[in-house]
C-alpha cells in the first residue's frame, strides 16, 4: 500500500510558501527548519522529502492569521491545477475517460504531492473516493485533508470542464462554524465528523470523455511517468546521495569533483562505491537530466536553449544530441508530440 511519505517536487512546497506571503508571513519564518531556501523553492529540478513539506505546513498554521487549519487548507488546495504536477498532469490531461485518468492518477499517486492517499471504489450506480489520512500527524491533519479534497475538485473542474457534481461528502474534520466556503469549493454542503473521509459521484461520470483526450500522447506521457517513478524509488544509498547532490541548487553544473567533495569523498572512493551498487556517475547524471528534460520541456515555460543551460550544458547542441539519444526524437518533436506547443517567452 502506497504511503504519503515519499520524495516529491518542489512546486507543492513553493505554492504554500507563496500562500504564506500572501498571509504576511516571511518566507524564512514559513521555511525556518526546513531545509528549504527560496532559490531551493525557484529550482523547478529539485525534490522536497515529505516531512520537509511538513515543517512549512507546520509553520504556516503557526504564524498564519486564521487559526482555522482546515479553511486554509481549502484556501491553498485550490491553488494546485495539472500544470502543478508536471508530467502526471499532461498524463491526466491527455487520458481516455474521466475512469482512464483516475486510474492513472492513482496508479501514479507517488509522483503528486497528497498526504491524505485516494482510493477509488466503484460499485453498482456510484463510485467513491476514500482518502485515506490515519498515517498523517494529527497536528497537520486537518489541514492536509482539506487541501487535498480541494485539489481533486478543482483538478476534476479543470480537466473535465465541469464541476464535480458529487452525490455526498464526508469528512474527518469537526463542524466548522459557517460552512459556506465548503459548499463553494464542494458544489454541497458536507457532512463532518465522519471516521473517513470519503467523496461520493455517480458511476456515470466515470465514463465522460475527457476534452483534451488523446491516445497517444497518454501513452508517452505515462510511460515518462512510469520511467520517472522507477528511477525515484530505485536509488539507495550512495547513489541516492548522488542523486540528491545533483538535484541541489547548480548540481547539474557540477562536475564529479565537486559532487565528490559535497559528499565528503575523493573521486576514487566515490567511482568504487558506485560501482558496488552496479551504478556510474554518468549513468545517474544522465538519468537524471532525462527525467527533468521532459519536466521542463512539458512545463512551456523555457526555451529547448534554456532547458539546455538548466540542465548543466554549455550548448544547446550537446542536450538536443542527449535528449535525441535518450527519447528517440529531438526536445522540439517531443514539446510538438506531448501538446506541450511553444515556450511561452521562448525561442
Amino acid at each position: 500500500m502506497v504511503g504519503w511519505d515519499f520524495t516529491r517536487g518542489v512546486a507543492s512546497a513553493a505554492l504554500l510558501a507563496e500562500f504564506a506571503g500572501e498571509l504576511g508571513i516571511a518566507p524564512g519564518d514559513v521555511l525556518r527548519g526546513s531545509g528549504l531556501d527560496e532559490t531551493t523553492l525557484r529550482d523547478p529540478l529539485a525534490h522536497v522529502e515529505a516531512h520537509q513539506e511538513l515543517t512549512v505546513v507546520r509553520n504556516l498554521l503557526r504564524r498564519a492569521p486564521s487559526g482555522d487549519a482546515a479553511l486554509l487548507g481549502l484556501a491553498v488546495g485550490q491553488r494546485y491545477h495539472a500544470t502543478s504536477y508536471g508530467i502526471w498532469g499532461y498524463a491526466l490531461t491527455s487520458s481516455r475517460t474521466v475512469h482512464d485518468a483516475m486510474e492513472l492518477a492513482l496508479r501514479y499517486v507517488e509522483l503528486t504531492y497528497v498526504f491524505c492517499v485516494p482510493e477509488l471504489r466503484v460499485e453498482a450506480d456510484a463510485a467513491h473516493l476514500y482518502c485515506r489520512d490515519d498515517d498523517v500527524p494529527s497536528d497537520v491533519r486537518s489541514f492536509l485533508l482539506a487541501r487535498d479534497i480541494a485539489a481533486i475538485f478543482t483538478l476534476v473542474r479543470e480537466q473535465v470542464g465541469a464541476p464535480l457534481r458529487a452525490r455526498e461528502v464526508v469528512l474527518r474534520l469537526p463542524g466548522p462554524r459557517d460552512v459556506t466556503p465548503y459548499r463553494e469549493v464542494l458544489g454541497l454542503e458536507p457532512e463532518f465528523g465522519h471516521e473517513r473521509t470519503r467523496v461520493s459521484f455517480d458511476r456515470a461520470l466515470l465514463n465522460q470523455p475527457m476534452p483534451q483526450a488523446n491516445e497517444h500522447t497518454a501513452a508517452l506521457c505515462e510511460r515518462q511517468c512510469r520511467e520517472l517513478l522507477a528511477r525515484r524509488r530505485e536509488r539507495t544509498g550512495v547513489a541516492r546521495l548522488v542523486r540528491d547532490e545533483l538535484l541541489a541548487v547548480d548540481g547539474l553544473r557540477s562536475d564529479m569533483e565537486q559532487v565528490a567533495a559535497g559528499l565528503s569523498m575523493t573521486v576514487r572512493t566515490l567511482r568504487r562505491k558506485l560501482a558496488t551498487e552496479g551504478a556510474t556517475y554518468r549513468a545517474l547524471l544522465d538519468e537524471v537530466r532525462e527525467a527533468y528534460a521532459e519536466e521542463l520541456l512539458a512545463t512551456q515555460a523555457l526555451s529547448v536553449e534554456q532547458v539546455a543551460y538548466r540542465l548543466g550544458y554549455s550548448e544547446a547542441s550537446s542536450f538536443i544530441h542527449a535528449f535525441t539519444r535518450w527519447k528517440g526524437v529531438s526536445p522540439r518533436e517531443f514539446r510538438r508530440r506531448t501538446g506541450s506547443g511553444s515556450p511561452r517567452g521562448g525561442r
